[in-house]
């Protein structure tokens, strides 16, 4: 017994510093970072899509306003361009998953061209509407919705400008992915988005 005191006194002197913190998820955090921050800003979509359903269904105003056209057509291009984008963005995580660099630069780089293509036709989209935000509520919820978006997207492609770099220099393997495969999850869930968004505010 006082053996067994004497060890647990030696080996309580030989730890410093606070106790090695309790981790009660099975999910890594950074992982788990990314879900909340997720479920955070759907809920900030969810805010914007109240305000649209109110105006078409509380008020039963005519949707778009009237006088005004929306390019379901050419959006419905541009809607191509992102969700291929959710593709090469798989083929790039796979890729290092299976050490296939190639695949992860060609499709990381791919996945970032085909985002930046999505903004700038986006972008010239808004220049050539033919109406602006101020001129009526269905005009204020439509560059709201559809700007929200884009703001996301912007976030996305610094992101993915990060890991290509990255990428480019080797700084991934097999076994330290994570800083390919977080980007990808918060890429998918901007390509999500957009099909929600254009299914509600270009389509129906």
């Amino acid at each position: 017994m006082e053996a067994a005191s004497v060890a647990h006194a030696v080996a309580h002197e030989d730890h410093h510093g606070p106790p090695p913190a309790h981790r009660s998820s099975r999910v890594e955090p950074q992982l788990l970072g990314m879900l909340l921050f997720i479920i955070s800003e759907v809920m900030v979509f969810g805010a914007f899509f109240t305000a649209y359903f109110f105006i078409r269904v509380a008020q039963g105003d005519p949707w778009p306003a009237p006088g005004t056209h929306l390019p379901v057509i050419p959006t419905l291009f541009n809607t191509m361009i992102l969700v291929s984008s959710s593709i090469t963005m798989h083929w790039a995580l796979r890729g290092v998953q299976t050490g296939n660099y190639r695949a992860l630069k060609a499709g990381i780089l791919t996945t970032f061209l085909m985002g930046a293509a999505f903004l700038f036709i986006q972008i010239n989209e808004y220049a050539n509407i033919g109406f602006a935000p101020q001129d009526h509520a269905q005009a204020t919820i439509f560059y709201s919705l559809t700007g929200l978006h884009g703001c996301h997207v912007f976030i996305g492609l610094c992101l993915l400008l990060f890991v290509t770099i990255r990428a480019f220099r080797g700084h991934y393997s097999p076994e330290n992915h994570r800083g390919v495969e977080i980007p990808g999850i918060y890429w998918h869930f901007v390509d999500i988005m957009w099909i929600i968004v254009y299914t509600t505010v270009y389509v129906i």
